[in-house]
């Protein structure tokens, strides 16, 4: 009887021992599934824009199957692409090295081109961002920046950098501050929406009598936008502000450095030797952790870390790396590689190349819209 026992007793524990094993493997299976199944979902509500330079047109891709949906024709020179915050909208800007000035238009749900939007007098027309309902770009030919209001077409604000090629542009969520690079100046603009309060409007002293403003003039506060220049180095072009809003990192393809400005106290923090040599965009993963700047010299994408400063890996991706695309899961990126006629897929977990995408010679400007 006790040898019955015992051996019953065993029996009970290696089946308990089975059924957790069997139990914990069924939920890491569950729970790999959820994760697969919401980054798919993700993606699947999603389409990738991507502007081919040679063929002069925009792909709208399928980001799960990496199939071409649509092919739209664009102008004579697409640099970068973005969408209305609705997916129902696309806006390419037609560059032409800051000589040219239309911004086309593209109708995402009916797959086909709109009249474009002639942006004289602001020329140039590069970096674009859509926020707060409006669509906002730099105009480098005209060392400015502006905004379009699509419910009106109009032009409803814009202001001068007085900078030499003012290229790249980041809006915050709220619309009150403004990003800039001015690759061949070598600075930072930092624009911010401010109220300003009146001061001594008094004539200046030893002024003749009767001058200055009228009697019982009362100067009010006002809104107007103030300019705030950060050196960095020269040929600073790609940048990117980290997700939680505190920092704003920027990649010079003269000398490869990084250079990282608090946005606080908008100064450089600190300036890293990544020999990152030919820089041209530059992109924070979603969670703050890591930075890609692709490189069109010699077609690596350096993997930095965000919090430590130092390189993580460099990946060739082929002889030419730009336009930099981010997974909103922060599970791939997609790199539009100009020189090769194709945009690279890197999976961000591995660090590796898994997949190519044909979009058209000469791939560049890259962007999320979703899906209407």
């Amino acid at each position: 009887m006790e040898k019955s026992t015992g051996n019953q007793l065993y029996s009970i524990i290696s089946y308990k021992k089975s059924f957790f094993k069997l139990l914990t493997t069924g939920l890491i299976a569950i729970m790999l599934f959820s994760v697969a199944t919401k980054s798919v979902a993700q993606s699947s509500s999603l389409y990738l824009l991507a502007l081919s330079k040679t063929d002069h047109s925009l792909a709208i891709v399928d980001p799960v199957t990496l199939k071409v949906i649509a092919r739209v024709p664009v102008g004579t020179d697409p640099h970068e692409v973005i969408a209305s915050s609705d997916g129902k909208t696309a806006y390419v800007s037609i560059y032409g090295g800051g000589s040219l000035h239309e911004i086309d238009v593209i109708d995402l749900v009916a797959k086909k081109a709109l009249p474009p939007v002639d942006t004289k007098p602001f020329f140039g027309p590069h970096g674009l961002t859509f926020v707060a309902g409006k669509l906002w770009f730099t105009a480098e030919g005209s060392k400015a920046v502006a905004r379009l209001d699509p419910a009106t077409n109009t032009f409803d604000w814009a202001m001068g950098t007085g900078q030499n090629r003012t290229h790249m542009i980041y809006v915050t969520a709220d619309a009150k501050k403004v990003y800039t690079t001015n690759v061949s100046s070598g600075t930072v603009s930092i624009l911010t929406d401010t109220l300003i309060q009146p001061g001594n409007f008094g004539p200046p002293p030893g002024s003749p009598p009767g001058s200055g403003p009228p009697q019982g003039f009362r100067p009010q506060p006002h809104k107007d936008w103030v300019q705030t220049l950060v050196p960095v180095s020269t040929g600073s072009e790609g940048f990117d502000v980290s997700p939680d809003g505190k920092q704003l990192w920027t990649a010079s393809a003269d000398d490869g450095t990084i250079a990282i400005i608090d946005l606080a106290t908008k100064k450089v923090i600190d300036k890293i030797d990544a020999k990152v040599l030919g820089a041209n965009r530059l992109q924070f993963t979603p969670d703050g952790q890591r930075v890609l700047i692709s490189s069109l010299r010699n077609g690596d994408l350096a993997v930095y870390d965000a919090v430590s400063h130092t390189g993580v890996k460099k990946i060739n991706i082929g002889h030419g790396a730009a336009g930099i695309l981010v997974a909103p899961d922060g599970s791939r990126a997609f790199i539009g590689c100009t020189a090769d006629d194709y945009v690279a897929v890197v999976d961000l977990k591995t660090l590796q190349v898994i997949d190519h995408l044909n979009v058209g010679g000469g791939p560049d400007g890259l962007a999320w819209a979703a899906r209407p």
